[in-house]
């Protein structure tokens, strides 16, 4: 990519598509394109299909996704496998009819079987079954790899993949109910701390093990392997490092001040017990994340007070 390349942004009003649209505009790229949902319905053939023919873009970043946390997944089951099957087949297929020179499609650590050995290695896609409550999002994202390779395969189109792991970070959604475990954690203890309430609920055991990483170090990855890498093997983008939920709410309740209570709700769901991802194709094409944990909570928690009031309004 140039500086005057013109770059689709699918999805630029979502947490990763806006991280990797202040990339981009950082690095002085002036030609970005993106339309909101209300301007382009990306599951429409026919809306895709003219966009294309009218912009030609040369480059594509296909973040745009229909996602939620763990109940969500489990509650939209048609919509969530449904829509994003749409997308990626839509924007995919039309990069291939308009000849885009590279597209990057980015999927989630949700592919990889539930009890796949740890920490999780490309290879170790498709060898045994899924988290069952998150399988239609999977195997989305899993169908969306696949339609990449096989485009590369078929047509010597240079699409590759990209799966990251657990993300968190500026323009994050805050639902109470549809939203990833981090930011959930982080409003319920906001809440709580101005409330003066004694206790907060968590989901969950606890034990569950995860990794998080900074959407701003993801958008710089997918900068770095879109101008860097063109393998069809998919790259895990992680921070290579885990810790309970446990901990990560305790790391969540010293950076809110939040001076109470947790209590553990054990008939809501864990998930799968660790989902790690190995990192080392990652390190070795030559990219290593920048932000620690501690230091992206409090950075997330800045920009959540910064905008609490139309956030929480969602």
């Amino acid at each position: 990519m140039i500086k005057t390349s013109k770059i689709y942004v699918a999805g630029h009003r979502g947490m990763v598509g806006s991280a990797i649209v202040r990339k981009l505009e950082k690095e002085g790229f002036s030609n970005i394109i993106t339309r909101t949902s209300k301007e382009l319905d990306l599951t429409n053939q026919v809306a895709v299909t003219q966009f294309f023919d009218d912009e030609k873009p040369e480059y594509v970043f296909l973040a745009a996704a229909k996602v939620g946390g763990i109940l969500a997944n489990n509650i939209y089951r048609g919509q969530f496998l449904y829509e994003n099957l749409m997308i990626q087949n839509n924007v995919i297929h039309q990069s291939y009819v308009h000849g885009v020179k590279k597209l990057m499609f980015l999927g989630s650590s949700c592919i990889y079987p539930k009890m796949a050995p740890q920490p999780l290695k490309e290879e170790y896609l498709l060898t045994d079954t899924l988290e069952p409550t998150n399988e239609p999002y999977a195997i989305a994202k899993i169908s969306g790899i696949k339609m990449c390779e096989a485009y590369r395969d078929q047509y010597d189109c240079n699409f590759i993949s990209a799966m990251p792991t657990n993300l968190y970070g500026y323009n994050d959604n805050y639902h109470p109910k549809n939203s990833h475990v981090l930011p959930a954690l982080l409003r319920k203890f906001h809440e709580a701390k101005v409330n003066n309430s004694p206790t907060v609920e968590v989901w969950g055991s606890g034990s569950p093990l995860r990794e998080f990483m900074f959407v701003d170090d993801l958008a710089e990855a997918c900068f770095y392997l879109m101008q860097n890498y063109d393998e069809k093997q998919f790259v895990n983008v992680g921070t290579g490092v885990d810790l309970s939920i446990k901990e990560l709410a305790e790391n969540i309740k010293d950076v809110v001040g939040f001076e109470g209570e947790l209590v553990w709700d054990s008939t809501k769901p864990d998930g799968t017990p660790r989902k790690l991802m190995d990192v080392s194709k990652l390190h070795n094409a030559g990219w290593h994340h920048k932000v620690d944990l501690k230091k992206g909570i409090e950075m997330t928690y800045e920009d959540f007070k910064l905008h609490h009031e139309q956030l929480t309004e969602r």
